[in-house]
């Protein structure tokens, strides 16, 4: 690709730098799009990834058909299968009517999949099929239905590390990226930091007629060496606080340190599991509390599980007691009704039971099931490290899942489930 028309595209798409792994990713998009190869976009948080599959469709011979962003991370699991391939009415409760689905509605276009990673393993399956065949069947459905979609897939999870923890298919993870696109963090785009800076500012001039912010050459050094664990949103955030909040027009070092978070949990690089060996390293006290706390109601279900078959075992056990001991009465009653010239038989010797008394009984009565008290406390616990990883981030639910260790879907689960939705 020559260099105009790779600026005709950013001027196009308002695609701001230079660097030199941004033009190759931009490259790659251009010669793939030509064709009807899936692809998987990689990289981090807030890095742009949504332009990508956008000019991929533009650039392709499906332009003038439709184009859907999906966020699969958004949508609810138990309605997800629904969304994506339809349903047939009476399928479910609400089911008033029939719905084709995404790869219904998209057929002969383009889909984007973000956050595909956060896709349950039934709908993976799902997925599977319509790439490998083009066929897929609507949820309470018979009828195999066919579809011609593109598929274009974004995520920001390791997927291969999904893989080896079985969250994510393998053979799907081989079939969406058949062209793997990496977007490169803000941090190594150099200069773009910038150019980016400048648009940023530009923008906001333009939209509310305020003066023009400069940085000192402190400053800028500084923007090139923070880490931006955020990236581009992160940058834009910056730079609007800067120009509504910054009474001086010309920005030093120490006016801009004010607006960037200087501590040691904000400057951390946003990939997850970076550690050696693929351990988790926890890296703050909430997240060792809440890891604590899901170990210890893990715990507490498999005792239950435990105790649940010892006590079926023990009743079991009664039980077969019982039983024979019933049955020892009724053959000494045979027995006895016998006549006196059979009383030279051998009479059968019986063992009296050796049951220690209540041993068992006792042994059952020693354990007692945790509480509901105790359980309340769990979930009060649970509750509180949500809010407190929903304030630390004023309500980005996705963030805070990303704190708590947990997918944004379970993170809507639980917050519906402790009331939270209308607060957050």
């Amino acid at each position: 690709m020559d260099r105009t028309e790779l600026q005709d595209i950013k001027k196009r798409y308002n695609i701001v730098g230079n660097s030199e792994q941004l033009n190759h990713v931009l490259d790659v998009a251009l010669q793939v799009a030509s064709t009807d190869l899936s692809v998987l976009i990689v990289g981090e948080s807030g890095v742009g990834k949504e332009v990508i599959p956008r000019i991929i469709h533009d650039c392709s011979r499906r332009r003038r058909e439709k184009y859907f962003a999906i966020n699969c991370g958004a949508i609810p699991e138990g309605t997800v299968d629904s969304e994506l391939f339809g349903h047939v009415k009476g399928s479910f409760t609400g089911a008033v009517g029939e719905h084709p689905g995404y790869f219904g509605v998209v057929n002969k276009g383009t889909l984007f999949l973000d956050e595909v990673g956060e896709l349950p393993m039934a709908t993976q399956a799902r997925l599977l099929r319509v790439l490998e065949s083009g066929e897929y069947i609507p949820v309470g459905g018979t009828e195999v239905r066919k579809t011609d979609v593109r598929v274009v897939a974004a995520t920001n999870v390791n997927l291969r590390r999904a893989i080896s923890e079985g969250r994510f298919r393998e053979d799907l993870y081989y079939r969406l990226s058949s062209i793997p696109i990496q977007m490169p963090p803000l941090r190594e785009r150099g200069e773009d930091i910038l150019l980016l800076f400048r648009l940023f500012v530009m923008q906001m001039v333009e939209k509310y007629k305020m003066e023009r912010i400069e940085l000192t050459d402190g400053a800028k050094d500084m923007l090139l060496k923070y880490k931006w664990p955020g990236n581009v949103r992160q940058l834009k955030n910056v730079t609007e606080q800067l120009a509504v909040l910054s009474h001086e027009r010309v920005v030093n070092e120490e006016m801009l340190g004010r607006f960037i978070p200087n501590d040691r949990e904000s400057t951390m690089l946003a990939t997850v599991g970076s550690t050696a060996g693929g351990a988790h390293s926890f890296e703050t006290e909430r997240e060792v509390i809440y890891k604590v706390m899901m170990d210890m109601r893990s715990n507490m279900e498999s005792m239950r599980l435990e105790i649940d078959g010892l006590k079926k075992q023990l009743a079991d056990a009664k039980q077969a007691e019982r039983d024979n001991a019933s049955t020892m009465i009724d053959t000494a009653q045979a027995m006895a009704v016998l006549p006196q010239s059979s009383a030279h038989i051998k009479q059968p010797y019986y063992i009296a039971s050796t049951r220690t008394p209540a041993v068992e009984d006792a042994v059952a009565e020693e354990y007692v099931e945790p509480s509901e008290r105790d359980s309340m406390n769990l979930e009060k616990l649970e509750r509180q490290m949500m809010e407190l990883a929903l304030e630390k981030y004023r309500g980005k639910r996705k963030q805070a899942a990303q704190e708590l260790g947990i997918s944004e879907r379970t993170l809507y689960r639980k917050m519906h489930q402790y009331g939270l939705d209308d607060k957050y």
